[in-house]
Order: structure tokens, then C-alpha cells, then sequence
């Protein structure tokens, strides 16, 4: 085994994962699972997760994972038993390929094709049009005013039935304020507002625009996004290039966005269709450039005069951020090479033997880092002295002529990099989020897909692990004991799949506390590999 600090274990024999990036039937009506073990009786709600379902359609296929079209499936837990119910989501995007047995809406990695049908010369021409965004969303379910929706990272998300997981209506953001698009992973505060982030082009330039959008009652018929406006507009250091975002941190009074080095080309992106070329091949790592964090008051919409920039890294997913002496601390998961999001093609991903131990190592490790920025830099601050005095960490600032510049500390001792990093981070949101916390969970990457659960407890930094060959969890999702002292008082719920035998997924329950398995509720059908998901609680 290498033993590079840095570095996981280098790959030998990782089995094909093949199987769990086929096409599934979908299961409407819910359907009983078999029981083992024993499932709290105080869980009372449902686990709704989301990701890829279907893969092609008649001859044409899509290339890249993220372009399956949307499943969301359903864990109702009630007295300590479970039924399992999934749907496709009936999107424009699937509505549309399913009418014409092929693939007509472009989609990340995915180019659809001129229609066969038509003359050269409109083949030809259609080529020219800039593609209408997908509505396809797989990637997470998100709540506005109480309303679910699933989401992904154009303009468009769909409201959903959370008890049916029926579709209902398309939402397009454009409708409500100018933006273009906005990220998948909200964040909810404690009054019941969403904080988002989209993006907008115009004359002006670029911008990164912070989003808002007030609590609300929920249950209306119709989507409701009255009232969002943008909080902060960020101007994109090139307004040529923006960056590419998946997420951003909020902290109790605090908005953050980091401005990272993978950027999206949009002289390209405007030629891509002509080109023929995916959306995913319209962006690029730029390591010689920094990464920068900014800074917005979450009351005032105020960006912060100081300029925060550490080396150029890459993140999808925030842990946590919280406030602390003057301090604002953000926890992350972060890779030091962002080249990576175009190579979840389905190719790769399918890959078997020796191609699937190179494509693996090929990958960057995920890894949990902790950044520490001062909140209040003084004029009169002396240069390259580090500001940072707070006992417990190791991340420096340091005041440059052009800001402060950051240092991480890393989040984890070498114990870590056996289970090959880690991302997919949870915590006990409900009550944690934006505060000082001490555990999260997450999935470890030994494989090109989660292949163990964690928990991270970072008093010493000290792992507890839940791990089985051939067995693949979801994102861990923490719910808390109705009665909970402790911030670990609670279960994780994670959806395991395997390559291994056919319609054998099944729901684990941990104890959040002790890491152990309680439960487990066997669904005797196919699930694919998926993306997010959240708890429902029932009343």
C-alpha cells in the first residue's frame, strides 16, 4: 500500500459496478419490505431520495451518469414498518423521449441529436440552437414554504406529491426573479427562509446572485416563489469564464460562496451545440487560479470588503460553518484536482477489471478541510502574520496585499485515506446547521461509488465506520430522537445497493450514537446508485 499522506491506497481488483447504472421499472403503488432486525417505532415519516433511473431510450443512450432520468423513490416508516414506492419523474425531458422512443432534450453530458427526420438543410440549422434547459431533475428533493420539489442545477424545478411522488407543476425561476439557474442544495434557516444561489448574464456581466425566498405555509395548489428576491449579486472574477458551483456554506449570520477554479467557458458553451460536444466538455480546471470566498451579511445582502482566497481547490458539498470569537469557521469537502466531474460518464463508471482500478485512481480524494476567516481585518494589521487565534485549530490567515489568504486545516487522521476519503457529508441539520457541532457523517469512497458509511466525531477526529464488501450505502441522512440530550441521539438512513445479487437493496437504520446497525427493510426490487435525498417528518 502507498503511504502518502495525502493519498488513499492505490486500487487493486474493485469489483464492476455495472449493474447499478441500468434502467429500473418504476414501483407506483407501495409495496411492503421484509423487516430485519428492528426499525425504531418513533421513526413516523418518509425518506425521499432521488438520482438516475433510466439510461436510454430506443437505440440512443445517454453518456454521462448525471443524465439518467429523474427516480424518486419513497421509504414510508411508520410503527416500525416500512413500504417502498418509486416514481419516474414525468419531466418535459422524459414526457418528450418516451413520445419519440429516443433522446430529443440535451442533457449534461448528453447531446440529443437533429431529428432524422427532418431535411439536411434543417438538420443543419438546428444545429445552431442554443438547447432549451433541461427539466430533468435528479438530483435532490428541496422545500420551499413548506412545498416539496426535486431539483437540479438549470432553471427549472418540479413540484412534487411527497406522499404519491406524483409530478405536478414545472417551476422556472426565471419566472420569479432574474436568475438562470439555481443549485440543488438549498439551505433552510430557523424562521422557515431558503437560501439559494443562481446565476445571471447580461450586459452588465456575470453574476453570482444570493437567493431568498420567505417561509411560508405550504400546501397551496400551485408552485409559490412569491416573494424570493436576490439577497447579493457577486460579480464572476471573468465574466467570459464563471465558475462552476454544486453548493455554498450559511453560518448563523452569514452567507458564503466560493468561487472555485473549475470554469465554465461560455464563447464554448454558446458553440457547443455546432461543436456536438456535452456540456460537461465546455469546462475546465484552471489550477494556477485562486479560489476565492465571499462574504454576505445574510441580513443586510452586504458583500464583505475583505477579500478571502486560499490555492485553487475544488468542493461539491459543505459539511458545516458556524461563528465563533469573531471568527467564521466553514467545514468542507475538498480535492485538489477539479477535472473531475466530467468523468462520471457512464463508460467509466461501467468499466471492469484493470480499467475500473485505473479510472478509480485516476480520481482525486475527497477530503474533510476546515477554513478559519477573521471577520474583522484591521487596516492596521501587519502583513503575513497570521490572524487566526483560536486554540483548537491549525488553519492559518495571513493578511496579502490582495486580502487574506487561507490555509486549511484537515479534518481527519490517516485512518481516513484507508476507506479512501469521503463525501455525501450530512449533520444533524435540524438543530446544528449554521452552529458549533461536533459529528457528521458521510459516505467513504473506496470505490468509485460510496462503499462505506462514516462518522465523524471531530473531538480527536475519530472515525466510526460501517462497512461490508460488495455492499453500497446512499448518503447518510440523520434524524433526530424525539427525545434527543445529545447532539448524536438519533438514527442514520442510508439506501444500500449491490452489484452482487439482483433485488437486494435494502433501508439501513444505525444508531447515530453507537454506529451499529438496528435495522434493516429489504425491498425486493432493483434501485439504481442515487444522489440526495431528505427526511419527511410525519406529524
Amino acid at each position: 500500500l502507498e503511504t502518502n499522506p495525502k493519498k488513499r491506497p492505490l486500487a487493486h481488483g474493485l469489483e464492476s459496478v455495472a449493474t447499478l447504472l441500468t434502467s429500473v421499472e418504476e414501483t407506483p403503488e407501495p409495496i411492503p419490505t421484509v423487516i430485519k432486525g428492528n426499525i425504531p417505532s418513533w421513526i413516523n415519516g418518509s425518506f425521499l431520495r432521488n438520482g438516475p433511473g433510466k439510461f436510454e431510450f430506443g437505440e440512443s443512450r445517454f453518456n454521462h451518469w448525471f443524465d439518467g432520468m429523474a427516480l424518486m423513490h419513497r421509504f414510508h416508516i411508520c410503527d416500525g414498518q416500512v413500504t417502498y414506492s418509486s416514481r419516474f419523474l414525468r419531466s418535459d425531458s422524459y414526457v418528450q423521449n418516451l413520445e419519440k422512443n429516443r433522446i430529443v432534450v440535451s442533457e449534461f453530458g448528453t447531446l440529443a441529436m437533429p431529428d432524422p427526420c427532418k431535411n439536411i438543410f434543417a438538420q443543419f440549422f438546428s444545429r445552431f440552437q442554443i438547447p432549451k434547459a433541461t427539466d430533468n431533475a435528479g438530483v435532490n428533493f428541496v422545500k420551499y414554504k413548506g412545498d416539496f420539489y426535486v431539483s437540479t442545477e438549470t432553471n427549472y424545478m418540479r413540484k412534487i406529491d411527497p406522499q404519491s411522488l406524483e409530478t405536478k407543476e414545472k417551476v422556472d425561476w426565471t419566472k420569479y426573479i432574474a436568475v438562470n439557474a439555481a443549485t440543488a442544495h438549498p439551505h433552510y434557516d430557523r424562521e422557515g427562509a431558503t437560501y439559494n444561489l443562481g446565476n445571471s448574464y447580461g450586459r452588465q456581466g456575470y453574476f453570482y446572485n444570493i437567493i431568498h425566498v420567505p417561509r411560508g405555509e405550504g400546501g397551496t395548489d400551485g408552485a409559490d416563489l412569491n416573494g424570493a428576491k436576490i439577497l447579493c449579486s457577486i460579480p464572476a472574477a471573468s465574466s467570459r469564464k464563471p465558475s462552476y458551483y454544486h453548493s455554498f456554506a450559511l453560518s448563523e449570520n452569514y452567507v458564503i460562496f466560493i468561487e472555485q477554479p473549475i470554469k465554465l467557458d461560455l464563447l464554448k458553451f454558446m458553440l457547443y451545440r455546432v461543436l456536438g460536444k456535452g456540456f460537461h466538455e465546455v469546462m475546465s480546471w484552471e489550477p494556477q487560479l485562486e479560489t476565492v470566498f465571499h462574504v454576505v451579511d445574510r441580513r443586510t445582502g452586504q458583500l464583505s470588503k475583505t477579500r478571502y482566497y486560499t490555492n485553487a481547490m475544488f468542493t461539491l458539498h459543505q459539511i458545516n460553518a458556524y461563528e465563533d470569537n469573531g471568527y467564521l469557521i466553514m467545514d468542507m469537502c475538498c480535492g485538489e484536482d477539479g477535472s473531475v466531474i466530467g468523468n462520471f460518464t457512464l463508460e467509466n463508471l461501467k468499466a471492469a477489471g484493470e480499467e475500473m482500478d485505473k479510472f478509480y485512481s485516476s480520481l482525486c480524494t475527497i477530503l474533510p478541510w476546515r477554513y478559519v476567516l477573521p471577520l474583522e481585518v484591521k487596516e492596521e494589521e501587519p502583513n503575513d502574520q497570521n490572524l487566526i487565534n483560536l486554540p483548537n485549530t491549525t488553519a492559518t490567515a495571513m493578511k496579502t496585499t490582495t486580502g487574506v489568504f487561507c490555509t486549511h486545516e484537515n479534518l481527519y487522521n490517516h485512518d481516513l485515506l484507508e476507506y479512501g476519503g469521503l463525501e455525501f457529508p450530512q449533520i444533524n441539520y435540524t438543530h446544528y446547521n449554521a452552529r458549533p457541532y461536533r459529528y457528521f457523517y458521510a459516505c467513504g469512497f473506496g470505490h468509485v461509488f460510496g462503499d462505506s458509511l462514516l462518522k465523524m466525531d471531530l473531538e480527536g477526529k475519530k472515525l466510526k465506520v460501517w462497512r461490508h464488501p460488495g455492499l453500497f450505502p446512499s448518503e447518510p441522512v440523520f434524524v433526530p430522537a424525539p427525545d434527543a440530550k445529545d447532539e448524536d441521539d438519533g438514527v442514520v438512513m442510508s439506501v444500500v445497493v449491490t452489484p452482487r445479487e439482483r433485488k437486494s437493496s435494502f433501508l439501513l437504520v444505525l444508531d447515530a450514537k453507537t454506529f451499529t446497525e438496528l435495522g434493516r427493510a429489504e425491498v425486493p426490487v432493483d434501485i439504481p446508485f442515487g444522489t440526495h435525498g431528505l427526511f419527511n417528518e410525519m406529524g
